[in-house]
C-alpha cells in the first residue's frame, strides 16, 4: 500500500470514528434536559429548575449553577466537554451517586460545592484530576467519616476547604494530607465523637478557622481541645460556632488557644451565663488576644462579672457584639465594674443590641476609644445627648462614630454633640429620620467623612461641614446639589431623583461621582468638562435615552486629558427610550450619522439635493426637455382631439373638409410681410393669372392665418390642428424670429407628426425664407426643421422686385400642384 493510499485510508477511519463518537453523543444527550440560562459572560444559571439530571449546557461556559435541583447522580458523560468550567454548583440537590470520573474533563475548575446532598462517603477519585480546583465545599452530607483515604491528596491549589455535617463523627488523620496551605478552613462537627491528634494539624499557613463543636464543648472536652490545639496559631482568626457555655468546665478547651497565642476569637451563636464569662475572662488572663467578638449572643445573667476584675485584658484592642440578647435585661447591673475591661479597647460595637442608651459615666470609662459602632440600636436623640455627655467631649480620642439605624430626627442636634470631638473624622448618621437640614451646623474641623444615606431629606443646605473629603447622600429624596465643597473627593448620590448631573464648579477636587439610580435621561462630555479631576463615574440603573451623544460618551469612557471611567459596568447601562432601543444594553447601541448629526445631514443632504436638482434643470433646459416635453403633451392632447372630430365625422359618414389651400406658419413679428405681401398676393386675383395663356382662369388661394382664422374660445393647440387637418399644405415663414417663436415650433412639429402619421395625404411642407437662413445657422433643437431643409426645397424671398414674379409664380405652382395635374 503507498504512502497516499495510506494517509487517505487513516483519515477516512479518523473521520468515521469522529462520526461515532458525535453519533453516541448524540445519544447520551438525547435522554438530557437542556438548560438556556447561560448570559453572554457565559455563566449558565440553572438553579431551581426541577432538572433530575444534569441539563445539556454549552460546552463553553463559564459558570454552572445547578443548586435545588433534584439532580441524583453525576454519570462519567454529564460533564465531559466542559474544559472552560471555572465554577460548579451542585447545592441543594438529592445527589448520592457520583461516577469516580465524573470531573475528570474539569481541567480548569477552581470552584467546587456539593453541599447539602446525600454523598454518604467521599471519594478521592472525584478529585484526582481536578488540579486547579481552589474552593471545595462538601458540608451537610451524612459521611460519617473523614480522613479514611487521602481524599485530597491532588489538590495542590486548594485555598479553601468546608467539610463536615451532621453526621460527621470521626476524623482521621491525615484527613488533609496533600493539603499545603489554605486560606479559610471550615468544619462543621457538632456531633464529632472521635479524633486523632494531629489530623487537621500541619497546614501551614491557616487562614481563617472556623469550628461547629457544640458536642464536643458539651461532652468530651478532652477532644475539643485536641481541635483547637490543631489549628490554633497566633495570626490564624479563629471562630467559634454554636457553643452553649455554661460552667468553668466548659471553656477548658480555651486554655489550648490561649497557650497558642491566638489573637483573634469569634463566638457566633453563643449562649453564655455570668460564671462562663467571668471563667473565659479568667483563661485569657494576660494572653495577647487583641480581638474578641460575638455574633449572636445570648446572656442569661446579670452582667456580674466584677469576679474577674483582677486579670489582665491589657492586650485587647477590639471588642465586637452583633445580635445581643440579654434575657434579664431589667435585672442586668452597670458597667461601672467594669473599668478594667473598658478601659483598653480602642474599637468597640454594639450593633443591634437593643441598646436605648449607654451613660455618660460608662461613656467615661471608654478612656482609649477611637472606633464607636452603636448602629442599629434604639438610641433616640434625648438618649445620644447623655451617651455623648452633652458634648462636654468625655470620648476626646474618638474617630470614628457609627450611630446608623437609629431614631435620629435633629441634625442640628447630632452637629452639636460631636462638634468638640476634635479627633472626629468619620460619622455615620445614615438610615435616620432626617427630613431637614438646618441652614447651619457646627462641626469639628477634622471630619472628612459624613454618611447621611437612606434618610428621607429633600434639600441641602450650608449645614455641610466643608472639609469633608466623602459625603454619601445616597437614598434620600433630592433633586438638586448646590453646596460648595472645595476638599470633597468623593460624591455618592445614588438613589435620589437627580435629573442632570450636579456642577462640577462646586467639587474642583472630586475624584469619584455615583449617581446611580436616579432619574437622569443622559449625560454627555460636556456634563463634565467641569469636573477638573473626576476620575471615576457610577451612573448606570437610570432610564437613558440613548441620544447620540450620550452613546459616544458611553463609548469612549475617558474625557480627553481627564481619564474619566464608568466603572460599574456596561450591563447597568441600558437604554429606556427610544422605544426601538428600549432594553438594548448602551454599548451594543450603534446610531447612524443621519440620526447622530441630523441639522448637518439634513443640510448636506439638502444642499446636494439642490446641487443635483439644479445640475438636473440645467441638463434639461440646456437639451430643452421641458420644451419637449410640452410639446409632447400639447400633441397628444391635440392628437385626442383630432381622433375625437374624426369619429365624430365617420359617426355623421362625412369626410374631411379641405377649407384652405393652405396653413401659414410665421412668427407675429413677420406678420407685416404675410399682410403686406403673402395674403394679397395669394388670395386676390393677379393681372399675371388673368394675362395667362391657360384657358382656365385660375382661381384665388385660400390660406388660413391663426390671427383670421382660428376660432376664438378654443385652446390654440387644437386651432393649430384643426387648421392643419383642413389645409392642403402648410407654409412655414422661415426667419431669425420664426426660429425665436415656441408657436411656430410647435406648429413645424405638428405638422411633421401629421405628414409622417398618414393624415397629411403626404404633402410635404413649403418652406419660405424671407432672410438668409442656413441649416447651420438654424440650433440643433429645431430638428424637425434642419431635417425639412436638409430634404425639402425652401424658396428664398428675393430682395430684387424684378425677381418677385417667378417666386409668386413658383409658390403658386407648389400649391397648386394637383389641380395643374388634373
Amino acid at each position: 500500500m503507498g504512502q497516499p493510499t495510506f494517509l487517505l485510508f487513516t483519515l477516512l477511519l479518523l473521520l468515521l470514528l469522529l462520526a461515532l463518537c458525535r453519533g453516541q453523543r448524540s445519544n447520551l444527550d438525547a435522554g438530557r434536559p437542556s438548560c438556556d440560562g447561560c448570559d453572554l459572560h457565559l455563566s449558565c444559571n440553572c438553579s431551581c429548575g426541577g432538572f433530575s439530571r444534569v441539563p445539556v449546557v454549552t460546552d463553553r461556559a463559564l459558570t454552572l449553577d445547578l443548586s435545588f435541583n433534584n439532580i441524583t447522580m453525576v454519570t462519567d458523560v454529564d460533564l465531559t466537554g466542559h474544559r472552560p468550567l471555572r465554577a460548579l454548583s451542585l447545592h441543594g440537590n438529592r445527589l448520592s451517586v457520583i461516577h469516580p470520573s465524573a470531573f475528570d474533563s474539569l481541567w480548569s475548575l477552581e470552584d467546587l460545592d456539593l453541599s447539602n446532598n446525600q454523598l454518604t462517603a467521599l471519594n478521592h477519585e472525584w478529585f484526582n484530576k481536578l488540579g486547579a480546583l481552589q474552593r471545595l465545599n462538601l458540608l451537610n452530607n451524612p459521611y460519617r467519616c473523614v480522613g479514611s483515604a487521602p481524599v485530597f491528596q491532588g489538590l495542590v491549589r486548594l485555598r479553601r476547604l468546608a467539610l463536615g455535617g451532621p453526621a460527621l463523627e470521626e476524623i482521621k488523620a491525615g484527613a488533609l494530607s496533600g493539603v499545603t496551605q489554605l486560606d479559610e478552613l471550615t468544619v462543621q462537627a457538632n456531633n464529632l465523637q472521635r479524633y486523632e491528634a494531629g489530623a487537621l494539624a500541619y497546614v501551614w499557613p491557616l487562614g481563617r478557622v472556623s469550628l461547629s463543636l457544640h458536642g464536643p464543648f458539651f461532652s468530651n472536652v478532652s477532644l475539643a481541645s485536641a481541635v483547637l490545639r490543631d489549628v490554633s496559631y497566633p495570626e490564624t482568626p479563629l471562630i467559634l460556632e454554636d457553643l452553649h457555655l455554661i460552667g468553668n468546665q466548659s471553656v477548658q478547651p480555651f486554655r489550648e488557644t490561649a497557650r497558642r497565642r491566638v489573637r483573634h476569637m469569634t463566638f457566633r451563636n453563643l449562649s453564655t451565663s455570668d460564671e462562663a464569662v467571668v471563667d473565659i475572662l479568667v483563661v485569657f488572663d494576660g494572653a495577647p488576644l487583641t480581638s474578641l467578638s460575638f455574633d449572636g449572643i445570648t446572656l442569661t445573667g446579670e452582667g456580674r462579672w466584677e469576679k474577674a476584675s483582677q486579670t489582665d485584658h491589657r492586650s485587647i484592642d477590639e471588642f465586637f457584639v452583633r445580635n445581643i440578647v440579654v434575657l434579664d435585661v431589667f435585672k442586668f447591673v452597670s458597667f461601672l465594674q467594669l473599668q478594667f475591661l473598658l478601659q483598653y479597647p480602642r474599637k468597640v460595637s454594639v450593633i443591634n443590641g437593643k441598646v436605648f442608651v449607654m451613660p455618660c459615666a460608662t461613656s467615661g470609662l471608654l478612656v482609649n476609644l477611637q472606633y464607636l459602632d452603636l448602629s442599629d440600636n434604639l438610641l433616640t436623640d434625648m438618649t445620644l445627648v447623655e451617651t455623648l455627655c452633652e458634648g462636654q467631649s468625655k470620648l476626646k480620642d474618638l474617630r470614628v462614630l457609627n450611630v446608623s439605624g437609629n431614631a435620629l430626627k435633629s441634625l442640628s442636634t447630632v452637629s452639636w454633640l460631636v462638634a468638640n470631638l476634635y479627633k472626629l473624622t468619620h460619622l455615620d448618621i445614615s438610615r435616620t429620620a432626617y427630613s431637614s437640614m438646618p441652614q447651619s451646623c457646627t462641626w469639628p474641623s477634622t471630619l472628612r467623612h459624613l454618611n447621611i444615606s437612606g434618610a428621607k431629606l429633600t434639600t441641602t443646605t450650608p449645614c455641610l461641614p466643608p472639609t469633608l473629603e466623602v459625603l454619601d447622600l445616597s437614598n434620600n429624596d433630592l433633586k438638586s446639589f448646590t453646596e460648595a465643597l472645595p476638599a470633597l473627593r468623593e460624591l455618592h448620590l445614588s438613589g435620589n431623583k437627580f435629573m442632570r448631573v450636579p456642577p462640577g464648579r462646586l467639587f474642583p477636587s472630586l475624584q469619584t461621582l455615583s449617581i446611580q439610580s436616579n432619574t437622569l435621561n443622559m449625560f454627555s462630555r460636556s456634563d463634565f468638562q467641569s469636573y477638573e479631576r473626576l476620575q471615576n463615574l457610577q451612573a448606570g440603573q437610570n432610564k437613558f435615552v440613548c441620544s447620540c451623544e450620550f452613546v459616544a460618551f458611553f463609548r469612549s469612557g475617558t474625557k480627553e486629558g481627564g481619564g474619566v471611567s464608568l466603572t460599574d459596568g456596561e450591563e447597568s447601562y441600558v437604554c429606556d427610550s427610544p422605544l426601538y432601543l428600549q432594553g438594548k444594553p448602551v454599548g451594543q447601541v450603534r446610531l447612524s450619522v443621519a440620526v447622530c448629526h441630523r441639522v448637518l445631514f439634513v443640510s448636506v443632504s439638502c444642499g446636494v439635493a439642490l446641487f443635483a436638482g439644479i445640475l438636473v434643470f440645467v441638463l434639461l433646459w440646456r437639451l430643452h426637455a421641458f420644451w419637449y416635453l410640452r410639446m409632447t403633451w400639447a400633441w397628444l392632447k391635440a392628437k385626442h382631439s383630432s381622433r375625437r372630430r374624426r369619429r365624430l365625422r365617420e359617426e355623421a359618414a362625412s369626410e374631411a373638409l379641405l377649407s384652405f389651400d393652405a396653413f401659414v406658419s410665421y412668427s407675429e413679428r413677420d406678420a407685416s410681410w404675410v399682410e403686406t405681401f403673402l395674403v394679397p398676393e395669394l388670395e386676390e386675383p393677379s393681372e399675371t393669372d388673368e394675362d395667362s395663356a391657360n384657358p382656365r382662369t385660375p382661381r384665388p388661394l385660400t390660406l388660413c392665418l391663426h390671427k383670421r382664422d382660428f376660432l376664438p374660445g378654443q385652446w390654440i393647440v387644437d386651432n393649430i390642428m384643426s387648421a392643419m387637418e383642413r389645409s392642403r399644405r402648410t407654409i412655414f415663414v422661415l426667419s431669425e424670429n420664426f426660429v425665436q417663436s415656441d408657436w411656430c415650433r410647435y406648429e413645424l412639429d405638428f405638422s411633421h407628426f401629421w405628414l409622417f402619421n398618414g393624415d397629411g395625404g403626404g404633402e410635404p411642407a413649403i418652406l419660405i425664407l424671407l432672410e438668409p437662413l442656413s441649416q447651420d445657422d438654424i440650433p440643433r433643437r429645431f430638428c424637425k426643421l434642419r431635417k425639412l431643409m436638409s430634404s425639402t426645397t425652401y424658396l428664398e424671398w428675393p430682395q430684387d422686385e424684378e425677381r418677385r414674379g417667378e417666386f409668386w409664380r413658383s409658390l403658386r405652382n407648389a400649391l397648386r400642384g394637383e389641380e395643374e395635374e388634373d
